[in-house]
């Protein structure tokens, strides 16, 4: 099996790893991916237009993953009306030190306010996929019932796509892998601020939490992985 190492593709052990590849306890989640990240607009609260191209993607994978059998869980970011739980209250630390980076952000205090056009989904949630609508802050665990879903589903791996891979993405990476779940994260279906964060947090996965991997070649392998479990002779 192919997969990255320190942004380094590489063959490794399929057996080695045959426990991160069995997609009956495995769930796909897919983060952030709403208007309020990727709306081409100048009014946009939290632009991530890298992550535009993955869309089309996205919803290709979650296509082959659900008629493989393979759970689909989608997270968005929702706050409260008014803002009580962030920006009326402590706001969230990437409000005041992100625009250091990017600069000033319009419409900032809008970004993932419940009932707003911005938590609208922009990849395609089918009616047998689970969602997860409460995330606050930088990871899909917190302060989320994440957690409590995958357990009642006997979930053992998670799949990670979306935005940012150097902030929403690399949080939930920790916190799944914290929690003893094993951790992909799909190279060519998340995005971050930018190409050298993206490979910086990618690598950290590579080394430290779990396996960052193709999805073309996760496909494959749960393919295969069925294939035998309908035929355990060949």
């Amino acid at each position: 099996m192919k997969a990255w190492v320190y942004n380094e593709e590489r063959e490794l052990d399929a057996v080695q790893f045959a426990d991160y590849l069995d997609p009956a306890t495995t769930a796909v989640v897919s983060i952030d991916m709403h208007r309020g990240h990727l709306d081409d607009s100048p009014d946009c609260p939290c632009p991530a237009p890298r992550a535009r191209d993955v869309v089309a993607p996205i919803d290709g994978f979650h296509d082959s993953a659900r008629a493989l059998g393979v759970r689909i869980v989608h997270i968005r970011s929702v706050l409260r009306p008014g803002g009580v739980d962030d920006v009326h209250g402590i706001p969230s630390a990437w409000r005041r030190t992100f625009p250091l980076h990017v600069g000033p952000i319009p419409n900032a205090d809008a970004h993932a306010i419940e009932g707003s056009k911005w938590t609208e989904w922009v990849t395609r949630v089918a009616p047998g996929d689970m969602r997860v609508d409460s995330k606050r802050r930088l990871s899909a665990f917190y302060p989320t019932d994440l957690d409590f879903l995958l357990r009642n589903q006997r979930i053992e791996t998670v799949v990670l796509n979306g935005g940012f891979t150097d902030c929403c993405v690399l949080n939930t990476a920790f916190d799944a892998n914290n929690r003893n779940y094993r951790v992909i994260v799909l190279r060519d279906l998340v995005r971050g601020t930018d190409a050298h964060l993206e490979g910086a947090a990618l690598a950290m996965v590579s080394l430290h939490l779990g396996l960052v991997m193709d999805s073309h070649e996760l496909l494959g392998r749960w393919r295969g992985e069925l294939r035998s479990s309908v035929n355990p002779t060949r």
